[in-house]
């Protein structure tokens, strides 16, 4: 069974949600035949590789909150996060572009590797003390080379705009035709859909049902006329 995660680093909840599904995941009889793929999906596509600022700006800016309300809405998923064994920095932390750390993921997943970097990146962006969006891309290969990234490549990825820009893209169109409006997005074999960082119950419903309701192959014809198998080909004998 394949689950696909739509998602992005600047998401509290999907950091949470990511958290919540992995303890489902754990406790799933058949965890061992989920594959999990994680896809790209950008909050705030628009916004400029410089453009970086204070995410309780952003917050009150974006969404018309009063510096009390952004505080306490940080405050509260700081709380969540705690719960599910996450740090979680509620203060001092920056908002910008997240592109290039998809384009990265893309390239970590054909390497391997695109499980440690997601973990590693968010980590840096709620809970490290140097913001994920500053530093540059000196920054980020450091970061990638902790999720066991080769530096050179990495440092070619980042300094080339259209290395693995495609499939970031591919990703966040496919999300649209999907309907997702919002991250975190589970797709359970392209048959059930789970929005937002629900509890590790939620999913694990969820990866149970899944895991049920897959059809075994019915077949159309029941003989095996004309196949091949591992002793080789059915010869026509002659009459």
């Amino acid at each position: 069974m394949r689950v696909e995660i739509w998602s992005d680093i600047a998401c509290p909840w999907c950091y949470v949600g990511k958290a919540r599904f992995e303890k489902a995941l754990a406790a799933f009889p058949h965890r061992d035949q989920v594959e999990v793929v994680h896809r790209s999906f950008e909050l705030d596509p628009g916004r400029a590789k410089g453009d970086v600022q204070p995410v309780l700006d952003m917050l009150t800016r974006k969404y018309g909150m009063s510096v009390a309300q952004a505080e306490a809405g940080e405050d509260n998923l700081g709380a969540q996060a705690a719960a599910e064994g996450l740090d979680y920095r509620t203060r001092g932390r920056d908002h910008g572009s997240t592109f290039d750390l998809h384009r990265l993921l893309h390239f970590a997943k054909e390497q391997g590797r695109q499980e440690a970097l997601l973990d590693r990146l968010y980590r840096a962006n709620f809970a490290d003390e140097q913001s994920v969006f500053t530093g540059g891309d000196d920054h980020l290969v450091e970061l990638a080379t902790e999720a066991g990234l080769d530096a050179g490549a990495t440092r070619a990825v980042l300094a080339d705009p259209a290395a693995y820009a495609d499939e970031v893209r591919a990703d966040e169109r496919e999300a649209a035709e999907l309907g997702a409006n919002g991250v975190p997005f589970f797709v359970l074999d392209r048959t059930y859909g789970v929005s937002g960082a629900q509890p590790a119950e939620v999913f694990t419903r969820a990866l149970t049902q899944a895991w049920g309701d897959r059809s075994p192959l019915k077949a159309v014809v029941q003989d095996d006329a004309g196949t091949c198998g591992p002793d080789g080909c059915a010869v026509p004998q002659q009459g």
